[in-house]
């Protein structure tokens, strides 16, 4: 399984950004999908998942109201469209895939791990 993200930028405080993740290696169509961030210095957090059947999400606290994860399995893609973005959002993004099916939540230590895009917003 690879999962390639892109999409990330520096943009300004209050801007928009989307978020994509491609994967190949199989089908995303079992399987639970989400996105992680890390910030320097800190440990990577989660921020967004989506059921294997896409009919669940779930967020972090810190980014309710202002991301919104989808997927498209015709396409084997997931998305994070961000909006009203904050400076406290900088930090490289990663895209997970859950390595069993039928999850709600791909659980960090049974993950597939894409390669990350770097997301910064200035003040």
């Amino acid at each position: 399984v690879q999962l390639q993200a892109s999409g990330g930028g520096l943009v300004q405080a209050g801007d928009s950004l989307s978020l994509s993740c491609a994967a190949s290696g199989r089908r995303i169509s079992l399987y639970a999908m989400g996105w992680f961030r890390q910030a320097p210095g800190k440990e990577r957090e989660f921020v967004a998942a989506i059921s294997w059947s896409g009919s669940r999400s779930d967020y972090a606290d810190s980014v309710k109201g202002r991301f919104t994860i989808s997927r498209d399995n015709n396409k084997n893609t997931v998305y994070l469209q961000m909006n009203s973005l904050k400076p406290e959002d900088t930090a490289v993004y990663y895209c997970a895939e859950d390595r069993m099916p039928y999850g709600l939540k791909p659980p960090p230590d049974r993950t597939y791990w894409g390669q990350g895009t770097q997301v910064t917003v200035s003040s």
